[in-house]
């Protein structure tokens, strides 16, 4: 039984290593706001929605489509999908007696006794989870949940489950065990197989006397009318004491010899039924996670659109009301949006004053990217960007007391790592204030050789940064394919937190937080 609620054609593993700059990425994007509203305290769906979110990048859109269609279908019927994760929990439950009564025991016999006890529950869980199929498949539009559906009543009928029900019933051997082996070298048994256990079709009444039969026939007594109650031929029959612990010991390996088989086969099933639902749980954890956010996020009053995803290697950048979700998580409070039309562009510039909201604007571009290519809804009121392959950040990094060499070394040494990383047509690389731990012009001489070759080589670039030579120069340059936003300050000091198109300026206005640093100080 498949799943398939994240790929079309494969299942989601959650054993993929994530991407060698993930701690860059997380800490660089801040993703672990975003991690924490997706969990809501569920340590679990943060493991998952992290490692989605990372791992997303190699997908194509026909996937992100898949995605997003299964998410508009479980934000309309999130209390079905709560319902569906439940039964799933409660299938690993079963999981957790399966480790500790299966694998830990050796004997035949007890591993079919307690695979037998798993199977009853798990098929419960079937049961339930056929049952949501036929009562609400009919609410659900997405071509992944028509197919997990229509699986689940095509393999989960009412035939296939009465038949799992009768041979776990036989299996439990009511009616005694029947072996057959053939005779190996030196007449030793061989080839132990288990045959179709015996039934007794027989009324109670007729039971009843057959057992009182059986057991004077065990006294050793003769019953000279057990031919009129007897319809099969009386087996050839032993009694062993219950002393005879050496027979009890070569019947007990005999009858495991029988069983051996069997057994395992039935723990394999136990292993296939517990794997579909821990599918199931791991898939769901995802969409789930992405209903706690939608939550959030609808409850600060902050815009959230499903966005377009155009293919690589084309370069688009389209968006409206655009921001930070992990600012938005953290704030719980309405975030200022950035609108702007960014085509046929792999260079952008941003400038302008501090605290202007440059590197909110930087986070919400890197956040948005990964959202978009997981599946997911992003936030805004409309976004439209190509896919990436890869997504670099590059940011500066304070002061460390451990560091062997100096920031500058330290920066092109991780610009170094990037480099030998990049795939040339589909990566997008974030900069913020990098190249800055030395002097302006020597920072901008080095940012300009590397950003200007980057950019020749088609790469999409964000790029935040002070060093006002190095954008007034690349501006003077006038690439076709640059594009150069500066963050609004108006006369009187006041930053908007919006960025528009325009020329880069020569200052980044730190006066104003001096001014408004000391005239505080001053007031207290």
């Amino acid at each position: 039984m498949n799943v398939h609620l994240l790929y079309q054609d494969k299942e989601f593993d959650r054993d993929q290593k994530p991407p060698w700059n993930e701690q860059f990425l997380v800490q660089d994007l801040e993703l672990g706001a975003l991690i924490n509203g997706m969990a809501a305290g569920d340590e679990f769906i943060a493991e998952i929605a992290k490692k989605v979110l990372l791992n997303s990048l190699q997908d194509n859109i026909k996937t992100i489509l898949y995605r997003q269609n299964i998410l508009k279908d479980c934000l309309q019927n999130f209390k079905i999908i709560t319902e569906i994760d439940k039964i799933a929990i409660e299938a690993e439950k079963s999981k957790k007696k399966a480790y500790w009564s299966i694998f830990k025991s050796k004997y035949p016999t007890s591993i079919l006794r307690s695979a037998i006890d798993i199977l009853q529950l798990l098929v419960v869980q079937l049961e339930n989870i056929k049952n949501i199929a036929d009562k609400h498949s009919g609410s659900f539009k997405s071509e992944g949940f028509t197919q997990f559906f229509t699986m689940l009543k095509c393999e989960l009928n009412d035939e296939y489950i009465q038949r799992i029900e009768n041979h776990l019933s036989e299996l439990k051997f009511k009616n005694g065990l029947r072996i057959s082996a053939s005779l190996g070298p030196l007449n030793n048994p061989e080839e132990y197989t288990l045959q179709t256990p015996p039934t007794k079709n027989s009324g109670w009444l007729r039971q009843k006397i057959e057992d009182y039969i059986f057991l004077r026939m065990q006294e050793g007594k003769n019953v000279w009318w057990k031919k009129y109650f007897l319809k099969d031929p009386i087996p050839f029959t032993f009694f062993i004491s219950s002393r005879d612990e050496s027979s009890l010991r070569s019947l007990r390996e005999l009858n495991d010899q029988g069983i051996n088989q069997v057994a395992n086969i039935l723990s394999q099933s136990t292993d296939y039924i517990i794997n579909f639902f821990t599918m199931l749980r791991d898939q769901l954890a995802f969409y789930r996670g992405c209903i706690n956010l939608h939550t959030m996020l609808s409850t600060s009053g902050n815009p959230i659109t499903f966005p377009i995803p155009v293919e690589s290697p084309k370069r688009i950048h389209i968006y409206k009301g655009l921001y930070d979700v992990c600012m938005a998580l953290t704030s719980k409070q309405k975030i200022v949006g950035n609108d702007a039309s960014i085509q046929d562009k792999n260079l952008v510039i941003i400038t302008g004053a501090n605290k202007g909201g440059k590197s909110t604007f930087l986070r919400s571009i890197g956040v948005s990217q990964l959202m978009m290519q997981s599946g997911m809804f992003v936030g805004a009121y409309s976004f439209t960007a190509n896919v990436c392959k890869k997504v670099f950040t590059h940011f500066k990094k304070e002061e460390d007391s451990r560091m062997n060499s100096g920031k500058l070394d330290e920066e092109l040494s991780r610009m170094s790592e990037i480099i030998d990383q990049l795939t040339f047509t589909d990566s997008l690389l974030l900069f913020n204030e990098s190249f800055a731990a030395t002097n302006e012009r020597e920072g901008s001489e080095i940012a300009m050789q590397i950003i200007y070759t980057l950019y020749e080589k088609g790469l999409k670039i964000f790029f935040v940064t002070h060093l006002a030579e190095f954008a007034s120069e690349l501006y003077n340059k006038k690439p076709e394919n640059a594009f150069f936003l500066k963050a609004e300050r108006l006369s009187n000091g006041t930053r908007t937190y919006l960025l528009k198109e325009g020329a880069p300026i020569q200052t980044g206005y730190g006066e104003d937080l001096y001014y408004t640093i000391f005239n505080e100080n001053a007031e207290q």
